[in-house]
């Protein structure tokens, strides 16, 4: 059976000049964000108690240098999703990613942090055993949660609170060669089971941003 992706998906990010990769990524791959957005958005918003929007990356203040890896985002605001709590689904040219995200543009980073640390027994209940973690968006590099101690994770947040560019963001991570084996309803199931896995700490930071 073959895979809803597959490895002329992964490889779009060796494609030279920033037209061409993302005139690949116009075609392939968003295409099939949309459907899986169209497929696990609206569960989503079932889940949280308020509607949620699919964005679909556009990668558009990019003039020079093409992307490395793409994503779709859900978020309760139809503006755009850097500035609050969301959820991501997205490739690198060696895996898929699933993310309960926490960014650098959050207006309430620092207190949300806190608020995780404060949290630190609950939160460590919902992160998934077989998951991620990771503090930078737009490095590839993630830490097997199964490989963490409690004073590593709790390492994570402190920087998450005190240094800017400091992120957290935790879910899943699929493997090309895994991925390209999985169908649509699949996929579309393992990343809804892990968003809601993980509405715990979604809701968490929700709470302190809505509450300023």
């Amino acid at each position: 059976m073959t895979g809803y992706f597959s490895t002329k998906d992964f490889e779009v990010f060796n494609i030279d000049g920033l037209d061409e990769r993302m005139e690949s990524i116009r075609s392939r791959i968003q295409p099939k964000f949309q459907e899986l957005g169209d497929l696990t958005v609206p569960a989503l918003s079932e889940q949280t108690g308020e509607e949620m929007h699919l964005h679909i990356a556009r990668h558009a203040r990019r003039s020079v240098n093409p992307p490395n890896d793409t994503w779709m985002a859900a978020a309760p605001s139809k503006r755009g999703y850097k500035k609050m709590p969301h959820f991501q689904f997205g490739l690198w040219g060696d895996h898929l990613f699933i993310w309960t995200a926490f960014i650098y543009e959050l207006p309430e980073k620092e207190n949300i942090a806190k608020t995780m640390i404060e949290n630190f027994d609950d939160l460590m209940k919902v992160l998934p055993e077989d998951g991620y973690i990771s503090a930078d968006h737009m490095k590839k590099e993630a830490k097997k949660i199964s490989e963490m101690n409690e004073g590593d994770i709790l390492h994570v947040l402190e920087r998450f609170e005190k240094v800017k560019k400091a992120e957290f963001l935790a879910g899943r991570r699929i493997e090309a060669s895994e991925a390209i084996k999985m169908s649509k309803d699949e996929l579309s199931e393992l990343i809804l089971q892990t968003w809601t896995e993980l509405l715990p700490l979604y809701k968490l930071g929700t709470r302190v941003q809505q509450a300023v």
